[in-house]
């Protein structure tokens, strides 16, 4: 059993199968496996084909899905241990005994009813990506590592929960 989860999604249309930075699909999804390669043809037919514009988070709305987080994640009685989240991914490091796809779901099912509480567009806008990362964390370094990297290596921080002190 994992210690804890290290979950990350992105947001609507903003990391496409085949940038530059990098991306997994169904063949490319497995640990060891490489990324897709970069190929600009196939990540403009990636940008004809959505159907809706690009989903960037503003600092309100931000704070609006690391609320959502952190109460879910209280109501649940799952161990949050950080959540960092940047205009375009959401950085999540989380123990429960659920599946850590289903955790992913039910997050971003919760930040999405509340963005859309908040006025932040309605129940049709596509915020998140299909899926995303679920790293299983089985030892505490692994687990301290990815708080650390969740919460200072990701740029200046931005609406972020730790279950430690808020300090930098």
């Amino acid at each position: 059993m994992a210690l804890a989860y290290f979950i990350t999604f992105s947001t609507y249309g903003t990391w496409l199968h085949h940038n530059e930075k990098g991306s997994v699909d169904r063949d490319h999804n497995f640990y060891g496996t490489p990324f897709l390669d970069s190929d600009d043809s196939a990540e403009r037919l990636n940008k004809v084909v959505m159907v809706q514009s690009p989903y960037v988070m503003s600092a309100a709305e931000r704070e609006i899905v690391c609320r959502a987080i952190v109460d879910l994640a209280n109501e649940k009685g799952w161990d949050l241990l950080a959540v960092h989240v940047r205009t375009n991914h959401v950085h999540i490091v989380i123990g429960s005994d659920r599946e850590p796809g289903r955790l992913m779901s039910d997050l971003k099912a919760r930040a999405s009813r509340d963005l859309t509480r908040a006025g932040f567009g309605d129940a049709n806008r596509k915020r998140w990506t299909r899926h995303g990362s679920t790293k299983h964390l089985f030892r505490d370094e692994q687990v301290y590592e990815k708080i650390s990297y969740t919460l200072d290596e990701q740029g200046e921080r931005m609406a972020w929960y730790s279950k430690g002190p808020r300090t930098k």
